[in-house]
C-alpha cells in the first residue's frame, strides 16, 4: 500500500493503483487455487463518461473535486484498466462501456460544434477510448444530441463497435447499428470460450432527440429486443451473454406513459430474458457494486453492476466458468458471477491517454476562458432551487426575447413566457468580466430553443407539475434546502432532480405566483397572475421552452403537444453567449424580478 503522501502527491499506478482503488482479488470459487477445468473471465466496465477525459472542471477552470473527493475522467480509469489487465495477464479480459460518451463537457461540445468532427477533427473521446482499447460500447441517449452525422462520424473514428440492438431502421425494423459482438477467447488445452455482448440503448431517445431521429430511427424496448437477440447469441454458441445497457436498474420512466417502454429497464431485462448472465448498467448515474436479480424463467441470479458516472468508478465483473463434457462435446457452465467497483480518485492518469488528448484539452481550456462581456453584479445559482434569483431570470429573459423576435402573424401579439431550470447550483457570474466558461457553467446542456402556444390553464398545470419537486411540509421553517427540495415521486423514485424544477417568467410583464408546499402536489400554485391580473384558463401565451421539454423530457404536461410557433434550432447556450457579446453588460436591473416564492399556508417560508 502506498503512503498517504504518495497518494496526495498525484496518484499511483500499476499494482499499487489497484490497492488504493479498493480492489479485492477474486478467487476461482474453490479457494485460492486455480483448477485446470475452470476459467475466469473479467469484464471491465465504464459508463456515462460524458466527454470527461481529464480530472478537470471546465466550468471552474480547476481540477474537479466534490464533497466526497471523487475524481473523474477516462485518463484515471485507464490506469485501473491497464493495471487489471496486467494482473489478469493470460486470462480473458473484456472492456466495455455502457454509453453517453460524446456529450457533457465543453471538450465534447467544442468538437461537435466549434471545430466539429464532421469537418475533419478527431473526437477526443475516440482518441482516448481507442488508446484504452475498448472491445465495444453501447449507444447512450446523449450520443444522439448532435445529430446522426456527428454520431456516424464518431462511430467511424472508433477502433471498436458501437452496439445498439434497439436503435432500428423504421422501414426494416432491423438494427441501424451493430447489435452485438461475439468474442472468442482461447483458454488453453484447445478450448475456446465464446462471449456474446449485446448492446441496448434507451427508448427515451425517441422523445429527447425527436428532432434528430424522427423518421430516421426508432427505439423499441430493451426487453423486447433482448428477447430477439439473446436466443440468437445462444444459437451461435455463446457460453456467456453480457449486456451493456444504457438503462438504469430501478424500473421507472421520467416520461411517464408517453412511451410503451420503460426508460430504466435493466432489472426487467435480468428478470424477463432467459440466458443473460450479467448486465453492465448505465444511464442512472448511480453506483451499484453488485446486485443480483432472479430470472423468472430459469431462476438464475443475474449480476448487475453500475460504475457511477464520469469515470469516478470502474466496474470489475468476474465470471468463473467450469468445463463440461457431454455427447455434444465440450462446453462451459457458469459457477460464479461477482462484481466490485474501483475508485479512481487516488490513482494517476494514464500518460498515453492523457497525451492523446492534451492538445485538444488545452485548446478548449483557452476557448472557455475567453471573455465575452461583464456583469454589473455578482450573480449566483446557489439558491435557485428555493427562490427566484437573477441568474435564472437572465436565462428566461434571453430565451423569451429570442422567441418574441421570431414570432409572426397573430402569435406576435401574444405575451411571451419562458421556462428555465437550475441545472447547476454552483453556477455563478462574478461582478466584472464574464467568460464563456461562466455562461457554459450556467447552461450545461446542449438544448435548442422552441416556442409553443399554450393557454393559461396549461401554464398552471405546467407549474403544478414542476412544483412536485418540493417536499410537502407545514410551517414556515427555517428549513434546510435538503428538507424542502428533490421530493421523491412516482416518476423520480430517487428524488426529483434539480433539472426538473422549472420556474416560469414573463418577458414584457411579470408572471407571478406562490408555491404552497404545505399543500399536496397538484394544488400548490396560488395567485397566478400576469402583469398583476389573474391568469384565466382561456388566456393564450407563447412559452419559450427547450427541445428536451418540448419533446416530452421530464413528462411535463401540454408542451409536447402544443402548437410550435418558433423553432430556429438555436442552441440556448450560444444564444446566452451571443446576447452577452451583443449587449456587453449583464445588468440584473434590466430583467430581474421576484416572480415566485415558496409559502406555507400563505406565509413565506425561510430556507437556510
Amino acid at each position: 500500500m502506498p503512503s498517504r503522501r504518495a497518494v496526495i502527491a498525484g496518484g499511483v499506478t500499476g499494482t499499487a493503483a489497484l490497492a488504493v482503488a479498493g480492489y479485492t482479488p477474486s478467487a476461482y470459487a474453490d479457494g485460492h487455487h486455480r483448477r485446470p477445468d475452470r476459467v475466469r473471465l473479467t469484464v471491465l466496465g465504464t459508463t456515462d463518461l460524458h466527454g470527461n477525459v481529464f480530472n478537470w472542471d471546465y466550468f471552474k477552470n480547476a481540477e474537479y473535486d466534490d464533497a466526497a473527493h471523487n475524481d473523474i475522467g477516462l485518463a484515471k480509469v485507464a490506469t485501473l484498466i491497464k493495471a487489471l489487465r496486467r494482473e489478469r495477464r493470460g486470462e480473458p479480459v473484456l472492456t466495455l462501456d455502457a454509453g453517453d460518451t460524446i456529450q457533457g463537457t465543453p471538450l465534447a461540445y467544442y468538437y461537435a460544434k466549434i471545430d466539429p468532427i464532421t469537418g475533419g477533427a478527431a473526437h477526443p473521446m475516440a482518441r482516448a477510448m481507442n488508446e484504452v482499447g475498448y472491445d465495444a460500447a453501447a449507444l447512450g441517449n446523449h450520443e444522439f444530441n448532435y445529430g446522426l452525422d456527428t454520431l456516424r462520424t464518431f462511430e467511424e473514428q472508433l477502433d471498436f463497435p458501437l452496439l445498439g440492438a434497439n436503435a432500428v431502421d423504421p422501414a426494416t425494423k432491423r438494427p441501424a447499428f451493430q447489435p452485438y459482438l461475439i468474442k472468442h477467447y482461447r483458454v488453453g488445452r484447445g478450448r475456446t470460450l465464446k462471449v456474446g455482448i449485446l448492446g441496448l440503448t434507451n427508448p427515451g431517445i425517441a422523445i429527447w432527440d425527436k428532432a434528430n431521429v424522427e423518421g430516421k430511427m426508432e427505439f423499441p424496448g430493451l426487453v423486447e429486443q433482448a428477447k430477439k437477440f439473446v436466443p440468437d447469441l445462444k444459437r451461435r454458441g455463446c457460453d456467456l451473454v453480457v449486456i451493456s445497457a444504457h438503462s438504469g436498474a430501478a424500473t421507472s420512466s421520467s416520461y411517464g406513459d408517453a412511451l410503451p417502454y420503460p426508460e430504466n429497464a435493466s432489472s426487467l431485462l435480468a428478470a424477463q430474458v432467459p440466458g443473460v448472465d450479467a448486465i453492465l448498467v448505465g444511464h442512472a448515474h448511480v453506483e451499484i457494486a453488485q446486485q443480483y436479480v432472479e430470472n423468472e424463467t430459469t431462476g438464475q441470479q443475474v449480476l448487475l453492476c453500475e460504475p457511477s458516472y464520469w469515470g469516478r468508478r470502474l466496474a470489475v465483473m468476474d465470471f468463473v466458468v467450469e468445463e463440461t463434457r457431454s455427447r455434444r462435446g465440450r462446453g462451459w457452465r457458469l459457477v460464479t458471477a461477482t462484481s466490485q467497483v474501483l475508485n479512481s480518485n487516488a490513482v494517476a492518469e494514464d500518460a498515453r491517454v492523457a497525451r492523446a488528448v492534451r492538445e485538444q484539452h488545452d485548446t478548449v481550456v483557452g476557448y472557455v476562458n475567453s471573455p465575452v462581456g461583464t456583469s454589473a453584479a455578482a450573480l449566483s445559482a446557489a439558491r435557485a432551487v428555493v427562490e427566484d434569483v437573477p441568474i435564472i431570470d437572465f436565462v428566461n429573459y434571453v430565451q423569451a426575447d429570442a422567441v418574441k423576435a421570431g414570432l409572426t402573424g397573430t402569435d406576435a401579439a401574444l405575451p411571451v413566457l419562458s421556462i428555465a431550470a437550475p441545472f447547476n447550483r454552483s453556477a455563478s457570474f462574478p461582478a466584472g468580466q464574464v467568460t464563456i466558461r461562466d455562461v457554459a457553467g450556467l447552461y450545461i446542456y446542449d438544448n435548442t430553443l422552441l416556442g409553443v402556444r399554450v393557454t393559461g390553464a396549461e401554464v398552471k398545470a405546467y407549474l403544478e407539475f414542476s412544483a412536485r419537486y418540493f417536499k410537502q411540509l407545514s410551517g414556515t421553517g427555517p428549513f434546510t434546502m435538503d428538507q424542502v427540495t428533490n421530493a421523491v415521486t412516482d416518476l423520480a423514485p430517487n428524488g426529483t432532480p434539480d433539472y426538473n424544477f422549472d420556474s416560469v417568467a414573463g418577458l414584457d410583464a411579470p408572471l407571478t405566483y406562490d408555491i404552497d408546499i404545505s399543500a399536496a402536489p397538484g394544488s400548490r400554485i396560488v395567485g397566478l397572475a400576469y402583469g398583476g391580473v389573474p391568469v384565466t384558463d382561456a388566456q393564450q401565451f407563447v412559452l419559450a421552452v427547450n427541445n428536451y421539454r418540448q419533446s416530452g423530457g421530464g413528462g411535463f404536461p401540454a408542451v409536447s403537444t402544443a402548437p410550435v410557433v418558433y423553432n430556429r434550432q438555436n442552441e440556448i447556450r450560444q444564444l446566452l453567449i451571443d446576447w452577452v457579446i451583443a449587449n456587453g453588460t449583464i445588468d440584473p436591473a434590466e430583467f430581474a424580478s421576484v416572480d415566485w416564492r415558496l409559502v406555507s399556508g400563505g406565509a413565506p417560508i425561510t430556507v437556510s
